[in-house]
């Protein structure tokens, strides 16, 4: 078969919409990409994830290369989070490869747990002043033990929440960072965030992708509008105040976790 024959146009529209957002906020990609495949399209909760999860790795890729050569990538940061998020990764998909993740059962716990992630996730998106400050505020300076316990603690709650639900590797990961390493300018704490987000979503779509959860023609849809959307969004993002945007995502991520749950 062809591939300009599986390329879905609406798909591929809906992959450049979360591509411009993604490029001009940094989070959102997995946060409005499941939900819109669910709520949208139809498709089932476990395919939404599996592919989300794999387009991820392919978008953040790209992410990866430009924040290296950039130098803002702290790797033994990467490596602590991933010294967590990988076994709790693998784990999770052994766990799910022991049930039936397409019957409806797992449906309706996929689908509850997403609407929960999307909820903490605008949460943060609103509050993330707020919470850093009480955190500071409350732990103070920690220790660089202390700190790497916490960054694998991290890796591990991302492991088993981006493996069930394609959501938190953005927001919530970025955060959890500023709280962990205060002293490090946003640039790095983005960069280090998107470049532990490549092994993570990678392992967990590979995952997916062995229980078949993963619509490849659907992949390959999305890909073509995102990559253009990201650069687009990319170029863009200078222009809008963020802190607009960041209300206008969590507007819309507690909309859209509103519609799953109930």
């Amino acid at each position: 078969m062809d591939f300009l024959e599986t390329i879905n146009p609406l798909y591929s529209l809906s992959g450049l919409a979360v591509g411009i957002l993604v490029g001009m906020t940094g989070v959102g990609g997995g946060s409005l990409m499941t939900p819109l495949l669910i709520l949208l399209f139809g498709i089932h909760p476990a395919t939404a994830v599996g592919t989300d999860l794999l387009y991820a790795a392919a978008t953040k890729t790209g992410g990866t290369f430009f924040h290296g050569f950039a130098r803002t990538v702290d790797w033994r940061v990467v490596l602590r989070l991933a010294a967590g998020s990988v076994p709790a990764t693998a784990l999770t998909i052994f766990v799910l490869s022991r049930t039936d993740i397409q019957d409806s059962a797992a449906r309706n716990t996929i689908t509850m747990i997403l609407g929960g992630a999307l909820f903490v996730t605008a949460l943060v998106l609103i509050f993330h002043r707020r919470i850093l400050a009480a955190y500071a505020n409350r732990v103070g300076v920690l220790s660089d033990r202390r700190t790497m316990f916490l960054t694998i603690t991290v890796g591990v709650i991302l492991g088993v929440l981006v493996s069930v639900t394609s959501v938190g590797a953005g927001a919530l990961g970025v955060t959890a960072l500023i709280a962990l390493y205060p002293r490090y300018p946003l640039a790095r704490i983005v960069g280090s965030d998107i470049a532990h987000a490549v092994p993570l979503t990678l392992l967990a779509g590979l995952g997916h992708w062995m229980l078949g959860s993963v619509d490849w023609p659907l992949l390959g849809s999305l890909l073509v509008g995102s990559i253009p959307g990201i650069l687009i969004g990319s170029y863009a993002a200078g222009r809008v105040p963020d802190h607009v945007l960041r209300l206008i995502l969590a507007a819309t991520l507690l909309l859209v976790g509103t519609r799953l749950i109930m």
